[in-house]
This record gives structure tokens, C-alpha cells and sequence, in this order.
């Protein structure tokens, strides 16, 4: 049973961001989250009165000591699964991807932590179980090509849990723990289905492996 209800009319209008350099969710992945800055903790105590919604977005440069980055119109948002507090005050939450959304505006607000204006419309298939075409030996070479790039990045990753999980988590998955950069990620995030994803995936792979080949000829 989905932990969100099939409706749009249900989705927040507004809802708390945690903008996050190179970091994504998709739908149906969950990730680990370590809050410790006081506004995110802010964030995250005022979602756990409500709906539990958080909005995973990332900002279009690496923020560095910068407040407000401007951030990517594309997000992801998540709902808190599990929360857990540690002795020193930081929280441990699992935050489960349910649907993208597009940012419309940024809410002038007094909080801490940031808040926007959302519309799910371009992403509503992301509500929708559907069954995929794409089978894993379609991803036989974006495997292989992952596992080197993996490798040489120092990655470690459980190949056979991964094989293990439906289609679609397990290309989300890898786009989400893989070493692209913050605008290959964005594009991946962006990508309207599965099978757009796999070939984006693919292609970004491309430039990595033409790179090695072009360094390993000039030696």
C-alpha cells in the first residue's frame, strides 16, 4: 500500500526544502539523512507535527558558506519513514522518495529553513504502478560500464542486492550513490521515464569511458 494517496488534490501546496549539493531522491528509494544544523532540525521537527513531507532539492552551484543558492526548479519529495535522535542532538531519519515536483516560487517566510510553492502536474505518473518494458539485460552494459567507474572511484556497492530489487529501484539507486556531477545528476532527476533515465545514464557513462581512453593514449 502506497504511503501517499493517489490523489493530486491531497499534495501540499508548500512544503519545507532541504537544498543538498549533488545529492538525489527518486520515488521509491529511500536514503539516510544526518540533521545536525540547527534550521534543518527546525525543518524536520515541524514535518514530523504535520505530513512528514520534505523536498530534496539541489542548489545550482555548491553553496559553500552561502545561504540562499539558487536552487534547480526540479525536486523530489520524500516523506519521513523512521526518525531516531542521538545523545548529542542529532536526528537520523529515512526519507522515502514519493513524487518530483516543480518549484513555481520561493514563500517569504520567518523560519529558519526554506519553503517553496510547488506543482506535481508534469510528474503525476510518478503516482502511477506501472510495469516497465525494460528488462535487466538491457542494462548489461550500463552495469558493466558502472561497476569500472565504480571501481576506479573507490564505490562499493552490493551488485547482487541490487539485482535483486525491481528495475526501476535499482537504476534510481544507482543514479542516486553514482560519482556523476551535481548537473548529471540533475539531468537524470529530470528525466520524464525509466527508459529515458537508462539512456541518459548511458550516455553520461560514455564521456567518462571516452575520457579514460583518451588519458590512457597520451600515456
Amino acid at each position: 500500500m502506497s504511503i501517499l494517496k493517489k490523489n493530486m488534490k491531497d499534495l501540499p501546496k508548500i512544503i519545507p526544502v532541504f537544498p543538498l549539493s549533488n545529492f538525489i531522491i527518486f520515488p521509491k528509494t529511500a536514503v539516510p539523512l544526518n540533521i545536525f544544523e540547527p534550521r534543518y532540525i527546525d525543518m524536520v521537527n515541524d514535518a514530523m507535527k504535520s505530513n512528514k513531507f520534505i523536498g530534496m532539492v539541489q542548489p545550482k552551484t555548491y553553496a559553500g558558506n552561502e545561504k540562499t543558492p539558487e536552487l534547480y526548479k526540479i525536486g523530489c519529495m520524500g516523506k519521513i519513514t523512521s526518525f531516531n535522535e542521538t545523545n548529542d542532538g542529532r536526528y537520523l531519519i529515512e526519507l522515502k522518495g514519493l513524487l518530483r515536483f516543480q518549484i513555481l516560487e520561493e514563500i517569504i517566510t520567518e523560519k529558519k529553513y526554506r519553503e517553496c510553492q510547488i506543482d506535481f502536474t508534469i510528474f503525476k505518473d510518478d503516482l502511477i504502478e506501472k510495469k516497465e518494458e525494460l528488462k535487466f539485460q538491457d542494462l548489461e552494459l550500463i552495469f558493466k560500464d558502472l561497476k569500472s567507474l565504480f571501481e576506479r572511484k573507490g564505490f562499493v556497492v552490493n551488485w547482487k542486492a541490487l539485482e535483486k530489487q525491481g528495475l526501476d529501484e535499482t537504476i534510481n539507486a544507482l543514479a542516486m550513490a553514482s560519482p556523476f556531477t551535481l548537473e548529471e545528476k540533475q539531468i537524470l532527476l529530470e528525466s520524464k521515464n525509466l527508459d529515458i533515465r537508462k539512456n541518459k545514464i548511458a550516455e553520461i557513462l560514455k564521456t567518462y569511458t571516452h575520457d579514460i581512453y583518451e588519458n590512457n593514449t597520451l600515456q
